[in-house]
């Protein structure tokens, strides 16, 4: 056990753990608040919210991180969260990144660049509110292949400023419990390593929506042509972003 808890301890501190949950998704995880298990959504299927009650009352690692505050219009931070596909392929191109997300059978599949990889899907909606159940595996040279299950919700406030703008604070809450016993023993015993690089991911995460979302207003007709000059979201996604940022049609000729 003291060797697994060795290898899993050294693969955390190479930031590849955790399946890459993010969602944007993804991906990101709540400290103390584990024992206590989640505030669900009351209105979810009744077979959905038992297995996320399973998951946040079996997590292994789990966390909760505010992000910092960040000027964003609400429609299009929102407009992200609701097309990973397109703002993994915009993270990933301006190098905020290293998910790629692509249409899956049974929800969105999700590569995260480290090992990680799986499944993921929204599965709560709602104003300033957005909770995501993800399952996949973590492959590595030095361990064997560890499968898991990971809730993660993202909350967030919006604060009017002056001039019409309006201040962001995202919350990156979520548990992961991982299926093989001994890796989530490991785990359990990294301890403090494993909350730290739960916090740390769930930072990045955090990070991630106020970089993206500054460099789209900095610069809505460049970033605009940037990414639809490399995504594979589909183009209907594509031409509301456009709609979305008031650009003109034709804006489509990438920054030199």
């Amino acid at each position: 056990m003291k060797g697994i808890g060795s290898s899993i301890e050294g693969e955390m501190h190479r930031g590849v753990p955790l399946l890459g949950v993010l969602v944007l998704a993804a991906t990101a995880l709540v400290g103390s608040a584990a024992t206590a298990g989640p505030a669900l959504p009351v209105d979810l299927p009744a077979a959905m919210h038992e297995r996320l009650q399973g998951v946040a009352s079996r997590a292994a690692v789990s966390t909760q991180v505010v992000g910092e505050t960040f000027v964003a219009r609400p429609g299009l931070f929102e407009y992200l969260l609701d097309h990973p596909q397109l703002a993994s392929d915009l993270a990933r191109t301006l190098r905020f990144g290293r998910y790629r997300i692509s249409p899956a059978a049974d929800g969105l599949f999700l590569d995260d660049g480290w090992g990680a990889k799986g499944t993921f899907a929204v599965v709560h909606a709602t104003s300033h509110r957005r909770v995501v159940y993800a399952r996949g595996v973590y492959e590595s040279e030095w361990l064997p292949t560890i499968h898991g299950q990971a809730i993660v919700a993202i909350d967030y406030t919006v604060t009017p400023a002056p001039d019409g703008r309006h201040l962001i604070t995202p919350t990156v809450t979520g548990f992961l419990h991982l299926d093989n016993r001994l890796a989530d023993a490991a785990a359990r015993m990294a301890g403090a390593v494993a909350q730290r690089q739960a916090d740390k991911k769930a930072r990045r995460l955090a990070r991630t929506f106020a970089k993206t979302t500054r460099a789209i207003e900095a610069d809505p007709a460049g970033i605009y042509a940037l990414v639809k000059a490399v995504t594979t979201a589909p183009t209907e996604d594509v031409e509301a972003f456009r709609r979305l940022l008031d650009l003109p049609a034709g804006t489509d000729s990438p920054p030199q």
